[in-house]
């Protein structure tokens, strides 16, 4: 029950994630590797040093080409670092405070293979960052919007955890509190939205529920007819 449970809501969650993915509006991207250019044989060396730079945007791995502005000597990106992206086939446009708007030809890219196996033991920091990706994505959420749901995502995943692994609560107790819990959390983020913003929210919740209510009957009917087997 609790592994059900959990399963409905991360498949929910990766399911309205990545029906977003071929969007060719800015996306969430994350540097994962810096390293010097080694240039290959046909490659015309430049005069200042050059970087690889790996950004993992959704499933897929971008390796970039990034020479720092003259005068500067080393790449300011770092692993771990988040910044907005725009893909297009052959470039990689950042959007940062670091470097401004800067496109980037993209060296070679790799999708990246999806795990189909749930951890319970992560469900936590899963369901935390896949939230926030997704509301990043869905309402172009800007740096200082971030900043200021972060804790309150947070808050609702510390509220969440819990359920998954509470056997006294039935199945649809367990959705009926996390409705609750969700609706609670976009109370306190709506006022750092703006009313376009807010008006897609409660499209997504729309569209959350009706969703979550097909999959959780989907659920239960496997199990009954796993039961009768």
């Amino acid at each position: 029950m609790r592994r059900s449970i959990a399963v409905v809501l991360m498949c929910l969650l990766t399911s309205l994630v990545f029906a977003q993915s071929a969007s060719s509006e800015w996306e969430r991207g994350t540097v994962t590797a810096v390293g010097t250019h080694l240039y290959g044989p046909g490659e015309r060396a430049s005069d200042a040093v050059q970087y690889d730079v790996s950004v993992k945007v959704g499933n897929t791995m971008y390796v970039v080409l990034y020479a720092p502005h003259e005068g500067v000597t080393s790449v300011g990106y770092s692993p771990g670092i988040d910044l907005l992206v725009l893909v297009k086939p052959d470039t990689l446009t950042f959007n940062s405070k670091l470097s401004g708007v800067t496109e980037l030809p993209i060296l070679r890219k790799q999708v990246l293979p999806t795990d189909d196996k749930f951890d319970l033991s992560k469900a936590p920091g899963q369901y935390f960052s896949m939230k926030l990706q997704r509301l990043t994505k869905a309402l172009n959420l800007n740096d200082e919007q971030r900043k200021n749901i972060r804790p309150i995502l947070e808050q609702e995943t510390a509220e969440v955890s819990p359920l998954w692994g509470n056997p006294a609560l039935s199945r649809q107790d367990k959705l009926s509190r996390w409705e609750k819990i969700v609706a609670q959390s976009d109370q306190k983020i709506t006022p750092f939205l703006s009313g376009d913003q807010v008006h897609k929210l409660r499209e997504m919740r729309k569209e959350q529920k009706a969703e979550l209510r097909r999959r959780s009957a989907e659920q239960k009917q496997k199990e009954k007819e796993a039961e009768l087997r």
